[in-house]
């Protein structure tokens, strides 16, 4: 059970204010001849609220110390001299009286880019979680917030970290958004941050994992090397649902349609829309792996010298696995894209898939088309997540500001700088890619620190990263097969967030418990 307990330590200091003519207040005339002085921009100070709990897990009671609060990061100005530029907000959870020595701590993040972190934080492996009705679209409020039963707690201490630019992250003094906006900018701001923290906290000789989702597997892939370089040697790295290289999906390459096909495959079986649908669905999707790197690329690499008896053949083979028309197939030249396979497999119904999360599904607004209006596994569950958090924020963990909590970080897509400087490349390739490629870095990560144990946790039904896409990239990293040992796959009946099954966070939640035992 959860006790919420008064209040021990609230600090929060005023942020500074702006300079009169920021606030829209006129200023005093100056001459030619006298230029107007130098205004300082302020510097908020670092505030926190710290808060005491306790809760039981598995027969075993945890007391815990709450902190929700932010860290300055600087970068050296022209003179030398170190300078604040953004301040990070995060909610850090501690079990109290354990040794910071051999208790292992958990930097948690979402990805987007752009995106804050509530989805791990209040669906995830906190200490409480918000209930929702998945797959169904979750009710109205009010909601229900409830301790975790499979809360990470018990084994890791855990970092929720908002982005730079979101959740109530902010540029500060001199810094801007496009400081921050960028695969290579967000890798240095969370470098910056984790180092203060581990400084601050004096946890430099604790057990050290990373847990990333979505865009937040593609910061921890990278984050593996910069935190390396930094000094900070990671024991493990989660990946749950990942995407490791943007390039896959380039116009004239035909990989991520074979990587798509096991997840259709998977959806399909969900729906019934298989014949003779087999009881077991890993076999299924085995059988699927096998047909998409055998006779589909083979048909696929022919490109237009596939016959027309051969494009026909391959089409039923295919129709047989994903439970779309044969017909249908043959429209999109066999090469069937995520947004209309979730449009055409309940087209009947004139239902669409979510993308996310394809147990979702909801009545579109036409039964045309090829794009679908809206994805359900998102608008499904935003409105709990958002209202929970807030609620759980003020009222548990005692925090407030007058700033507004960005769920999606404004500016930051726009100002989005999607080149890499990659580690470790080799075959030749340019160090410096236009889209990131960061399975690289982690497999050069890996050769650096052989102990490095990497955990891939993958949704068979998630459609913006299919688990197909994310074992390609991790066996092609460039690693020998013994340190492929380090690397180890769990998969769920859920989608992108595997948490939303309940069912599915039970098992997850097993696997990370034999993971951290491995990456001790």
């Amino acid at each position: 059970m959860y006790h919420r307990f008064p209040l021990l330590f609230a600090s929060f200091v005023l942020l500074g204010a702006l300079p009169l003519a920021a606030q829209g207040r006129p200023t005093e005339p100056h001459s030619d001849a006298t230029p107007p002085a130098t205004k300082e921009i302020p510097i908020p100070q670092e505030i926190r609220s710290v808060t005491e709990h306790q809760m039981t897990v598995a027969g075993q009671t945890l007391h815990y110390t709450a902190t929700a609060g932010n860290l300055l990061i600087s970068r050296m100005a022209h003179d030398e001299i170190e300078e604040p530029y953004h301040s990070i907000f995060y909610v850090a959870y501690t079990l109290d009286g354990a040794d910071a020595k051999t208790r292992p701590i958990t930097f948690l993040y979402n990805g987007g880019p752009g995106s804050a972190s509530i989805w791990l934080h209040m669906g995830s492996v906190g200490p409480m979680r918000v209930v929702t009705d998945s797959p169904d679209a979750t009710h109205n409020a009010p909601y229900k917030i409830v301790p975790n039963e499979y809360t990470l707690l018990n084994r890791s201490d855990l970092v929720f970290i908002d982005a730079p630019g979101t959740g109530f992250s902010r540029p500060v003094g001199k810094g801007t958004i496009k400081d921050v906006a960028g695969v290579d900018e967000d890798l240095t701001a969370f470098t910056r941050f984790i180092v203060r923290y581990l400084t601050v906290n004096n946890r430099w000789n604790s057990p050290k994992f990373l847990f990333g989702e979505s865009y937040g597997t593609t910061r921890s892939a990278g984050l593996s090397a910069t935190l390396n370089s930094a000094g900070v040697q990671l024991n493990g790295i989660v990946l749950l649902s990942s995407i490791l290289n943007y390039n896959a999906g380039s116009p004239g390459l035909d990989n991520t349609f074979l990587t798509d096909f096991p997840s259709f495959a998977a959806i399909a079986w969900y729906y019934n829309k298989v014949q003779s649908k087999p009881a077991d669905i890993l076999a299924f999707v085995q059988k699927a792996r096998e047909f998409a790197s055998g006779p589909y690329a083979q048909a696929l690499y022919a490109g237009n010298a596939l016959s027309q008896a051969q494009t026909d053949s391959i089409a039923s083979q295919m129709s047989a696995f994903i439970g779309v028309s044969p017909t249908f197939i043959k429209e999109c030249n066999l090469r069937i894209s995520p947004s209309r396979f979730r449009k055409e497999l309940l087209r009947d119904q004139n239902d669409i898939l979510g993308r996310y999360d394809a147990r979702f599904e909801g009545p579109d607004a036409e039964e045309a088309g090829d794009v679908p209006g809206y994805d359900p596994s998102s608008t499904g569950i935003t409105g709990a997540f958002v209202a929970a958090f807030q609620d759980y924020l003020q009222n548990d963990l005692k925090y407030t500001s007058k700033e507004t909590y960005q769920l999606r970080g404004p500016g930051l897509i726009q100002n989005w700088d999607w080149k890499h400087q990659a580690a470790g490349m080799s075959y030749g390739f340019m160090r410096e890619q236009a889209r990131p490629y960061v399975a690289g870095d982690l497999g050069d990560t890996m050769r650096k620190n052989p102990h490095l144990h990497v955990f891939s946790a993958n949704g068979l039904y998630d459609l913006a990263t299919p688990f197909r896409a994310t074992e390609w990239e991790l066996a092609h990293m460039g690693i020998s097969q013994a340190l492929s040992k380090n690397i180890t796959f769990g998969y769920y009946p859920a989608g992108h967030m595997v948490y939303l099954n309940v069912a599915a966070l039970k098992s997850f939640r097993k696997d990370l418990d034999g993971f951290y035992d491995q990456a001790k």
